[in-house]
Parts: C-alpha cells; structure tokens; sequence
C-alpha cells in the first residue's frame, strides 16, 4: 500500500495536467505534480497583478498560470483537478470531460493512495469538532493521527510519512464529496438540514453528495449516523450501521445524564468542557467512531479537558462583566440554532451576511426565544428579520431588530448597547462571502474589534 502513492505518481509523468483553483490546499499538489515531472498549468480567476509571493514562486518552479476572468476558456489536458468549490458539471469540466480528460480531486486521490485506515466526517453541522474530537480522542489513545480534508493541513503530499497503523480522520464537505467513488472504513454523518442551495442545484444533489462517504463502502466497514435527524435516520450502509440518538434509541444515546454506548454508561454529559447540547451530539458521533480503537476513560479525559475549535462558540473575552463569543462557523440557520441554545440566558446576537439561498423562517421562534436584541447586517439582514417579524411570538421590539451598516457596525453597536451580565453571541447563520474571504478571516476580525475595544 505504501507504494500506491508513488505508484499513481510516476504513472502521471509527462502528462498535461490542470490543477483548476490555486489556494490553500492545491497548492502543496501543484508542488508535487511538478517533483514527478508532470506538466502542470494551475488556473485561477485572481488576475496576475493581485498574485501572491507563493504563486509566483510556483511560476518560477515550472507551472504554467493561466488567469484572470477567462481562466476556463479552451482547456485541454490529460488529467484535471478539480477546486472543491467548482461544482462537476461546470460547463468547464464537461468540454474536458468530451475531449477525454480525467476529472478528479487531491480528496479523491489521497483516498486512493492512502496507506492507513480513512475515518471521514460529514454533515451540515458539528462535522469539524466531531472530526477534531475523534482525533484527539485516538492520539490521547496513543495512535498515530492525520487530521486534514476540509480542515487543517492538505493530506495528499504527506502520504509517504503514514503507516498502515496509523489513522487519517478527514472532515469532507458535500462538494468534495460530490463526485466522490471512493468512502472510508468508518464515516460519520453528524446530519443533514438546507445548506449551500446557493451552489447544489437543489436539496436532493446536496443530499445524495453527502451520501458519497458512505456510498462505496465494503461489508467490513462501519456507517454511523445521527438517529434522530430526519434524513439521516432512512440512510443504511452495507457494513455495520450504528446510529446514536439524544432523543430516542440508538447503539449510542443519552440515558439520563449519561452517554451509553451498547448499553455501557461511557461518558457523563455535566463533565464534557465545551458547552451545548449539540456537543453532546458530537461526542455521541465520536464515541461510536473510536469504539474498539480507545477505552472509556481516554474519552473522558479528552470531554474534561478538550476546549473546543477556533470559531465555534469561542469566548474571546470578558469586558465589564460582558463575555463575547464568537460563533462565525454558524454559517446556517441550523449552526445558529445550536449556539442560541447553548446559553441558558438571552443574548445579544450579531447575525447576517452572504445569501446560500437557504431558507430562514426556521431561525424566527429561535431568535424570539434566545435574544434580546439581534443587530443585522449583510445581504440575509432582511431574510432574518422577516423570519423572526413572522415567527409566532414575536412583539415589537422583543427583540430588538436593529439593522447595521455593515459587520463593524454590528460589532460595535453591540458592544455599546451590552450592560454587565450580558453576553453578545456573534453567530451569523450565513455564509462570509458578501464582507470577507471565509468565515475565519471574519471570526479573527471579529476577535480583532472586541480585544480592542
């Protein structure tokens, strides 16, 4: 197994190659084409004059660019990478696809050349801390880890370092998964509600996406899903399916106070660190992943002790008595939800921001029972604030809809109006495209604006 990388490596020597978008995680495949002699042409909309130092180093190393807004026109090439944002039938792929040209992904090559056991992650919510949690519940049981896919460092050019033994636990996005042919051993679905309408042509593609994690499995491999999600509890794999439930039965529930798995009290819900009822959903996820792989008090060392993931209802500070969290992941009326309840007072919420065409009249009872003022901005401001003017119990001022110029003067406005004990949640329910690059540029400014106030 270890020789599938170079193996499907040097096969590609002296090929035409496109590698279509040059972020974060093509540019380390970009670097490894080039060592095995590929011809490669990395296309990219960003125009020659705003091209980063790397880029331009990757130029120099031998790549061709082809840039700027034309980037897709009169393509050819043997072989294509595609970005995880371009959707597979992007007018694009299908004229290279007509011309012969093989269309994958670094996710689904690294799922071919991979030597170790795949754990993979999905969802539309808690798909990054169930991913995170499982990973350090396996290295605190002394296992050899990979943490990667939609999070952290792009996995396919470390494959030579992995052993057989060792695990890679990969979170995948719907649009990595979409034309996927290949699924892990263990894959976990953490649920599925309306998210990323504004790219999927509608809620059934994104659903059959997310079921590529699962889709290709063998009989020897494990399927765990959330029992008491709508969509996810029709879903069976053909391996070991375990589901776990907060609400009604499963191979994991919630039995009073206690996380049992198979009937097996395993985990104490007061003791996990990170707040919300949707993380004793995660950890349920987790603990039917790791089964067999860590014992019970590994679990429970890592629920006491872990904090939880940058971005995800993070207490950035505390300012005459006000704590400020920041929530900038929740990019879903759903995500938002989850934050509101966490708290067991009402907040100050700062939501809005770019349009997924998603529906929000589900967040209006949400918002009318959980906040006491919601400052609004972005391009979803008058979404949301139709969702909680129609929501049954909403009165006139209760809570306050107060819109904003932009997310400064969200922020701001919020920080003026909040008195001691109070506690300003910065949860958008909405994508950052409209103000920022992704949600975590907004959530570092964020943090920027309330450290300096």
């Amino acid at each position: 197994m270890q020789n599938a990388f170079k193996q499907y490596f040097t096969s590609l020597k002296d090929k035409n190659i496109l590698v279509l978008g040059l972020g974060v995680s093509n540019r380390p495949l970009v670097r490894l084409l080039l060592s095995y002699g590929c011809r490669v042409t990395g296309c990219d909309r960003t125009p020659r004059e705003k091209l980063d130092a790397e880029l331009l180093e990757i130029e120099r190393m031998g790549c061709q660019l082809r840039l700027g807004e034309h980037y897709l026109d009169d393509l050819q090439a043997d072989l294509v990478f595609r970005t995880p944002g371009m959707h597979p039938a992007n007018p694009a792929l299908e004229q290279l696809r007509s011309q012969g040209a093989k269309i994958t992904s670094e996710m689904e090559v690294f799922f071919e050349v991979c030597p170790c056991k795949l754990i993979a992650v999905t969802g539309s919510d808690g798909k990054t801390t169930t991913t995170t949690l499982i990973s350090e519940i396996l290295k605190a049981a002394g296992k050899t880890v990979w943490l990667g896919g939609n999070i952290g460092t792009p996995l396919l050019p470390l494959c030579p370092q992995m052993r057989e033994d060792d695990y890679a636990v990969v979170e995948l996005s719907s649009f990595q998964l979409m034309d996927m042919e290949r699924s892990a051993h263990i894959a976990v679905i953490t649920n599925l509600a309306p998210n990323h309408l504004d790219v999927h042509k509608d809620m059934a593609e994104y659903v059959q996406a997310k079921t590529n994690i699962f889709n290709f499995q063998s009989a020897a491999d494990t399927l765990i899903l959330n029992g008491d999600n709508e969509i996810t509890a029709g879903f069976h794999g053909v391996g070991t399916t375990r589901f776990f439930s907060r609400r009604g039965s499963g191979y994991v529930q919630l039995e009073g106070d206690w996380i049992c798995r198979n009937g097996t009290p395993v985990l104490d819900i007061h003791t996990i660190a990170i707040p919300g009822v949707h993380n004793i959903e995660n950890y349920m996820a987790a603990i039917a992943a790791v089964e067999g792989l860590a014992d019970d008090e590994t679990i429970r060392h890592v629920a006491a002790t872990f904090g939880g993931v940058e971005h995800r209802i993070e207490l950035v500070r505390v300012k005459e008595g006000v704590k400020f969290y920041n929530d900038s992941i929740a990019s879903s009326p759903t995500r938002t939800i989850a934050g509101l309840k966490s708290f067991t007072q009402k907040v100050l919420l700062i939501a809005g921001g770019y349009d997924k065409h998603i529906p929000y009249d589900v967040l209006g009872p949400y918002i009318c029972e959980h906040t006491k003022a919601v400052y609004l901005n972005g391009a979803t401001a008058g979404l949301i604030r139709s969702a909680v003017e129609n929501a049954p119990a909403y009165e006139p001022g209760k809570p306050a809809l107060i819109d904003c110029a932009d997310f400064t003067d969200a922020v701001m406005r919020s920080a003026k109006d909040a008195q001691a004990g109070d506690i300003v949640l910065m949860s958008p329910a909405s994508a950052a495209f409209d103000q920022f690059k992704n949600f975590m540029e907004r959530g570092n400014y964020f943090k920027k604006l309330v450290k300096e106030l």
